[in-house]
């Protein structure tokens, strides 16, 4: 039936002036969505190299990167079709997606393995696949310098090639053409597949129509460090090394470049973090963004973490651009792997609005997922939900200790600690109502009423030091049991079975099957909501240091993370002060100072929301407390551990 292979019947004149009919492929759309009517089995597979601007190695010619295509064969028919591609430097060393696969091809250097679903399922509805290899990896050719102009260029020169704007040639070396496709590319990737469409969209590349960034970079200062604290070291060419899997000779001159250029001595932000930067970088910028944006973020990541999407987000709003928000409680975890019924029809929608340019209606609902709990999930308009900045003052407590209140401190009231470069954040959260020479604990009696904050947390406090420098972190802590989405597991808060559910069609080199997960939870005693650090030589400028003067009172303001989170009845809400963070930071001072916090002048500023995140409704402008029972009833849980996740950026 002409019906089921998506084609129509289009009269033409012969040259002898007799009609004759021929069938024109076409798209087929049902119920507001294009319909899986080519055959994936017989779909073109063919591999190309487009020339790039930039010569990452070196070598006197401008890199190729390495495109591997998959599009229905009636785009050979007059068929024009657009793109979903996923660039990333992972194809020939950890792999892609849960199951870490990798493209396989055959014997003719043809790709017959594609990783992922999206070839499988949107090849079929009218769609081409393109898998590219960053430059410097995998077949493409130059050295990988970690988010900047190499970074950018494969995915950029595709988009233009597809668009008549760039050269590409076959492996025999012929001219390579792209008649086939609209010219219209979607992007999408988790980690550096995220990344790099935030990137190359930030270049304003006409042609990109949308991307959808999952657990994704916007800036790679922000990556490796905050506010000039480091969260480990000489991280770039340990990446850009880990990724090439050409000989080292190759790439040691861009090695040493990225070695030099991050300036781990002092953290500070400078021109190779501006490079690097999407959101308002010397390469990249939010303003000549021209795709749509559906990003997806976890509030638990501790690799990629939420202050990307946070930071993103907002300059995204304030462009008006077009954008959708799935913000969950996992880690670094793709929506595949959480929500995946929901995440294929949401993401099929997505594409057709936009490539296929089908009225899906995904525009017009509420523009954020949020999930609440574990299998909780509510649709709300913007996030932050509207909140409202209400200050928790830094008091004094009982035993050396501190509490949180809704007034401030006396004048003259003092609390101080000592750094510690070897504590953990297990050791911050540790018996909170105990003193401790290392932190500072400041808690709230228990909650009488349950209280949300949306947004991100800043910390504004008065101290002195009596060294000329110091690292600070912060922390904002729920204490009170509960079952929460374990994002500290190595997973990411999801367990993999061998069952397996299938999306879209499949081949003897191809399945469209992947294997199904489940959510983990953990019931504890104490969740750390949100994280903060900060160089006290940044207090004021990430570019230009300032050394303080021992025993002098400075102002010091800070975010934290961002968080959406409830905490509970009966929950005492807390913040720790404390100075070197072992298990997420690097230790880079000479020596432990010693801080000592004015409390009058010290507070920490927490975004109020109605506790529904359905409906909206005025935020609160205060916390109820209940009374506090007798001391020693409640101590807090004592020699905490909390697992600790991976940071391996795949």
């Amino acid at each position: 039936m002409l019906c089921a292979i998506g084609i129509s019947l289009v009269l033409t004149a012969t040259t002898g002036g007799v009609a004759a009919a021929r069938t024109a492929p076409q798209i087929n759309v049902a119920n507001g969505r294009t319909q899986p009517v080519f055959s994936y089995a017989d779909a073109i597979r063919e591999h190309v190299n487009v020339e790039t601007p930039v010569d990452s190695d070196g070598d006197g010619r401008n890199d190729l990167a390495a495109v591997d295509i998959v599009r229905p064969k009636e785009t050979d028919q007059g068929l024009k079709v657009p793109v979903i591609m996923d660039e990333s430097p992972y194809y020939d060393n950890v792999g892609r997606g849960n199951e870490s696969e990798r493209k396989r091809y055959d014997a003719a250097g043809l790709p017959v393995k594609f990783p992922l679903f999206y070839d499988n399922y949107f090849v079929p509805r009218g769609y081409a696949v393109l898998l590219v290899d960053m430059v410097g990896t995998n077949k493409s050719e130059g050295c990988p310098d970690v988010g900047a102009s190499a970074d950018i260029a494969a995915g950029k020169a595709v988009i233009d090639w597809l668009n008549g704007r760039a050269k590409a040639y076959n492996p025999d070396g012929s001219p390579a053409t792209a008649s086939w496709t609209t010219g219209k590319v979607g992007m999408v990737g988790k980690s550096y597949d995220g990344t790099l469409p935030n990137a190359v969209a930030a270049t304003g590349v006409q042609g990109l129509e949308t991307i959808v960034p999952i657990s994704a970079i916007t800036s790679w200062y922000r990556y490796t460090r905050m506010n000039g604290v480091l969260y480990t070291d000489d991280y770039m060419p340990f990446l850009a090394d880990r990724i090439d899997t050409d000989p080292p000779a190759k790439c040691a001159a861009m090695l040493q470049r990225l070695h030099e250029g991050q300036d781990d001595a002092t953290g500070d932000y400078n021109a190779f973090w501006d490079e690097r930067n999407y959101i308002s970088g010397s390469l990249a910028d939010v303003s000549k963004i021209r795709a749509s944006v559906f990003a997806v973020h976890g509030l638990g990541e501790l690799n990629v973490k939420a202050d990307h999407f946070s930071t993103y987000w907002q300059a995204l709003a304030r462009r008006g651009v077009p954008r959708k928000l799935w913000l969950s409680q996992y880690g670094h975890v793709d929506p595949f792997d959480y929500r995946r019924e929901d995440w294929i029809d949401t993401l099929h929608a997505w594409f057709d609005r936009w490539l296929h340019k089908i009225d899906t209606g995904v525009t017009k609902e509420p523009r954020v997922d949020l999930q609440v709990a574990p299998g909780q999930w509510v649709k709300q308009a913007e996030w932050p939900s509207r909140s409202l900045n209400v200050p928790l003052w830094l008091r004094p407590g009982q035993d050396g200790q501190g509490s949180l209140g809704l007034l401030p401190a006396g004048k003259g009231k003092t609390l101080s600690f000592v750094d510690d470069p070897t504590q953990t954040e297990d050791r911050m959260v540790s018996d909170p109502t105990a003193a401790s020479p290392n932190r500072l604990a400041f808690l709230t009696p228990p909650l009488k009423r349950a209280v949300r904050f949306s947004g991100t947390p800043k910390v504004d406090i008065r101290a002195r030091l009596d060294r000329p420098d110091a690292n600070l972190t912060a922390l904002v802590v729920d204490y009170g049991e509960d079952d929460r989405v374990d994002h500290y597991a190595a997973a990411g808060g999801i367990r993999t079975f061998t069952e397996e559910s299938c999306h879209g069609e499949s081949t003897a080199d191809d399945d469209a099957c992947y294997r199904l997960t489940e959510t983990v939870t953990a019931r504890r005693p104490v969740e750390i909501v949100a994280r903060g650090w900060l160089d006290a030589h940044n207090r004021r400028s990430l570019t230009t240091p300032e050394t303080l003067t021992p025993g002098k009172a400075y102002q010091f303001t800070w975010d934290t993370l961002p968080a959406d989170y409830v905490v509970k009845p009966g929950h005492r809400l807390a913040v720790i002060l404390a100075g070197s963070d072992a298990g997420e930071t690097f230790p880079d001072q000479p020596a432990p100072a010693t801080v000592t916090v004015e409390l009058a002048s010290s507070r920490i500023w927490l975004p109020l929301t109605a506790v529904s995140a359905v409906q909206e409704a005025d935020p609160p402008t205060t916390m109820d407390f209940a009374p506090a029972p007798e001391q020693d009833k409640w101590r807090g849980p004592v020699d905490v551990v909390l697992p600790k996740p991976s940071r391996d950026f795949f």
